[in-house]
């Protein structure tokens, strides 16, 4: 046997909707406002066929360029051979969500602006870049009423 090619082959578990979101689409979904500029996240809505994005774009984050009543258009960079292209795909909204992948990079950039104000404002300098964690710092461990104990392996055993 041969095995399908068509444009939705393989997306059994992609396309399907996730538990207890099954059933009708929520009104939130229509009521969201999209500007140009805004990030999206790509995720299809098998109960929508109109608009549907091919399943290459499915999980793709990209950039609104273009708003209409129903639908939106995404820049999107896709991968070909050893390159991305920029892609624009129009989709309809219910085919697309806010992304949160900015969320904490703003966050950084006001506090970060905050930080600099107050040291400004101090006369201070402020490191504002994010530093990896460190080593947790050393203790000792007290044996007083902490006894230890050797943990051995229970031999195996064929019960039949």
């Amino acid at each position: 046997m041969g095995h399908s090619a068509g444009l939705r082959a393989g997306t059994r578990y992609a396309f399907s909707r996730d538990f207890r979101k099954k059933g009708a689409i929520p009104l939130t979904v229509y009521m969201r406002q999209y500007r140009v500029g805004d990030y999206v996240d790509i995720k299809c809505n098998a109960a929508v066929q109109k608009g549907m994005p091919h399943k290459v774009y499915h999980g793709k984050t990209g950039v609104v360029y273009n708003v209409t009543k129903s639908a939106v258009g995404v820049i999107v960079k896709k991968k070909v051979g050893n390159r991305y292209l920029e892609k624009r795909v129009n989709l309809r909204i219910e085919h697309v969500q806010p992304s949160r992948s900015r969320d904490d990079f703003l966050r950084r950039v006001k506090s970060n602006a905050e930080a600099k104000k107050q040291a400004r404002a101090n006369g201070t300098t402020v490191e504002v870049k994010r530093q990896p964690v460190k080593p947790r710092a050393a203790h000792t461990v007290s044996l007083e009423g902490n006894v230890p104990e050797t943990v051995t392996p229970i031999p195996y055993e064929t019960t039949i």
